[in-house]
């Protein structure tokens, strides 16, 4: 579960994104590969500077939890 929260949001935006980006090469008749890509690693970098800190403390309440279960896993109680 954890995994799909912190990877939705950027392969939603990703999509979304990519979707226009096709939508303008297609009308424009210009296929340029950086046209693709540029929109695309910015939005997923501004996407990570805004939302990281909320990804860490998700991964870090997994991490956690993943430690406290630990013994229970090894005493089988």
């Amino acid at each position: 579960m954890v995994c799909a929260v912190l990877a939705l949001p950027a392969i939603v935006l990703a999509t979304i994104l990519g979707s226009a980006v096709a939508v303008l090469q297609a009308a424009t008749q210009v296929h340029e590969q950086t046209l693709t890509l540029l929109p695309k690693l910015v939005a997923i970098g501004t996407l990570v500077a805004l939302f990281g800190a909320f990804g860490m403390r998700l991964c870090c309440g997994l991490f956690s939890d993943a430690i406290t279960a630990l013994p229970l896993l090894v005493h089988g109680t």
